[in-house]
C-alpha cells in the first residue's frame, strides 16, 4: 500500500490523475494527500466528495492539506511536513500557472519558485519511490524542427512567460535526476476526454471554437495564416493513462516523456476540421497571420472573440516533437493515442453543450 501527495488539485489534470491512480492495478492506495491553496479548499472539498461517491472504497483515504508551493516550507505545519516527508511514496507535482498571457513575475513565482520549493522538499522524503513532475512540451519555446525528449536547453527563446518559466522549472527538476527518482512528463496542449469530450475550461483549440461561435453569422470565414505548424492537442485521458503507467515503470525513472500527438495534423487542417464540425462549412480564403494578430491587439475585440492573442503564436511555430521514449515505454501497456479526427465529434459536442457555462470560459486579458 502506498501514500501519495499531489499538488495542483482540484485542477482538471490533477483531479483526473487521482481517479486514474485509484483505478490502476499498478497502484495500491493507502492514502492520498492533496496540497491545496486555502482559497481552493471549498472547491477541493466538493471534488473529494465527488471522487468518494464514485469510489466508495476511498472514503477516509483522501486528505486535503492546505498549503502554498510558493512558500519555502510549502505552507505546511512542521508536524504535517515531517509526517509526509517520512511516509509519502509518490509525489505528483502539477501545480503551475498555465495562463499564456501571465505576466513574468506571477509566472516565475508559481512555476519556478514553486517547483524549486517542491523539489527541495521532495529531496527530504525518505520513503519516496517516484517524483513525477508535469512540465510541458513547449519548454522548446521557439525552436523549430525536431525536438527530442532528451533535449532541454538549446539556447531557445520563448513565445511567452509561461513557456520560459516552465523551462526554468524543468531545469531545476532535471538537475536532481541523479539524487531523486524523477519522471518528467511533457504534455502537448491538453484537451477534453477522447470519449466524453469533458474539459473544465475552453482554452487551446477551444479558442478557435470560441471565435467560430462569435462569427457564425458571417457567410464565410477565412484561414488565419498558412497554418503550417503541427497541432499538438492531446486528450486528457491519454495523459492520465500514460502518466499513471510511467509513474511505476522502473525504466521511466530518470527519463523525460513527450505526451504529444505522434502523427499531428497541421494547424490549417485542424482549423478546417473544427469549422466543418462546428459550423458545417469550409474556410474561404486566407487572412495573413500578421493581420490576424494585429486585430487582436485590441483588448475588447479579443475578449469578444474569446481568444488570447498569445494562442495564435502556436499557429506558426513549426516544431516536431519526437516521441521515441514514450512509444518504447508504452509499447506493452495497451495505452493508445486517439487521433484528433477520432475524437473531434465528442470534443465539439461537449463544447456546444457547455459553451455558455461561465466556469468554462477563460478570462481574456
Amino acid at each position: 500500500m502506498h501514500t501519495y501527495l499531489f499538488t495542483g488539485f482540484p485542477g482538471f489534470i490533477a483531479r483526473n490523475l487521482v481517479k486514474g491512480i485509484i483505478e490502476s492495478p499498478r497502484h495500491q492506495v493507502e492514502a492520498v494527500y492533496l496540497l491545496v491553496l486555502p482559497s481552493q479548499k471549498e472547491h477541493a472539498e466538493a471534488e473529494v466528495t465527488a471522487i468518494e461517491n464514485i469510489y466508495p472504497e476511498t472514503a477516509g483515504r483522501l486528505h486535503l492539506v492546505t498549503g502554498d508551493i510558493t512558500d519555502p516550507h510549502l505552507g505546511l505545519e512542521k508536524n504535517i511536513s515531517e509526517y509526509l516527508a517520512s511516509s509519502v511514496n509518490f509525489i505528483f507535482h502539477l501545480a503551475a500557472l498555465y495562463d499564456l498571457a501571465a505576466d513574468a513575475k506571477a509566472a516565475r513565482k508559481v512555476n519556478v519558485t514553486g517547483t524549486e520549493n517542491v523539489t527541495r522538499w521532495t529531496s527530504k522524503c525518505t520513503a519516496l519511490i517516484r517524483y513525477v513532475y508535469f512540465s510541458t512540451a513547449y519548454v522548446s519555446g521557439k525552436r523549430e524542427g525536431l525536438v527530442l525528449e532528451t533535449e532541454l536547453d538549446a539556447g531557445q527563446s520563448f513565445k511567452n512567460h509561461y513557456e520560459q518559466t516552465k523551462f526554468e522549472a524543468e531545469k531545476i527538476v532535471e538537475a536532481h535526476k541523479g539524487s531523486i527518482p524523477i519522471t518528467i512528463i511533457r504534455p502537448g496542449i491538453v484537451r477534453g476526454h477522447s470519449v466524453t469530450g469533458e474539459t473544465i475550461k475552453f482554452d487551446g483549440p477551444y479558442f478557435i471554437l470560441n471565435m467560430f461561435d462569435r462569427l457564425s453569422f458571417l457567410p464565410a470565414l477565412p484561414y488565419l495564416g498558412a497554418g503550417e505548424a503541427d497541432g499538438n492537442f492531446v486528450p486528457v485521458d491519454y495523459v492520465i493513462q500514460a502518466s499513471v503507467y510511467l509513474s511505476t515503470l522502473p525504466q521511466a525513472s530518470g527519463n523525460t516523456f513527450h505526451l504529444t500527438d505522434p502523427s499531428p495534423l497541421r494547424m490549417r487542417e485542424i482549423y478546417r476540421l473544427l469549422m466543418e464540425e462546428y459550423l458545417g462549412k469550409k474556410p474561404a480564403g486566407t487572412i495573413p497571420f500578421k493581420s490576424a494578430t494585429a486585430f487582436l491587439h485590441f483588448r475588447p475585440l479579443r475578449q469578444w472573440l474569446g481568444i488570447e492573442r498569445e494562442a495564435l503564436d502556436y499557429l506558426i511555430c513549426r516544431t516536431n516533437y519526437d516521441t521515441s521514449n514514450t512509444e518504447r515505454a508504452l509499447e506493452n501497456s495497451g495505452i493508445r493515442f486517439s487521433s484528433f479526427q477520432e475524437t473531434l465529434p465528442a470534443m465539439v459536442s461537449f463544447y456546444k453543450n457547455h459553451r455558455k457555462d461561465p466556469e468554462k470560459k477563460v478570462k481574456i486579458n
